[in-house]
């Protein structure tokens, strides 16, 4: 069955750096747009940035433009996602999804498969 699994989260200071891996099976990541999403307590779901396999265009909120860098490597069948300046904002869960077409959408109903999460806690 279609699978993914968030890792890489943890406990980092404000300025640290965090490396998201998101590993997918059954399907490849390369024929879907693939996104990450997050959700600290209280708060809506928000996509952060998502890679689409048209020209592997990759798209970020504002609030994470030059701080995120999103990646795909489709022999590993994983999406990376790269946070650096971290800020105690970021803290939330962090969630991949896949698209359900080759695009991507901030909207999270455009994601059909979700991975169970990896929490990102930045504090000293």
């Amino acid at each position: 069955q279609v699978q993914l699994v968030e890792s890489g989260g943890e406990l980092v200071q404000p300025g640290g750096s965090l490396r998201l891996a998101c590993t997918a099976s059954v399907f490849a990541v390369g024929y879907y747009g693939i996104a990450w999403f997050r959700q600290a307590p209280g708060q809506e779901r928000e996509g952060v940035s998502c890679i689409s396999t048209t020209d592997g265009r990759r798209f970020y909120v504002d609030s994470v433009e030059g701080r995120f860098t999103i990646d795909r490597d489709n022999i590993k069948n994983m999406v990376y996602l790269q946070i650096d300046s971290l800020k105690p904002e970021d803290t939330a869960v962090y969630y991949c999804a896949r698209n359900r077409d080759n695009g991507c959408s901030g909207d999270y109903l455009s994601y059909d498969y979700w991975g169970q999460g990896t929490q990102v806690t930045v504090s000293s």
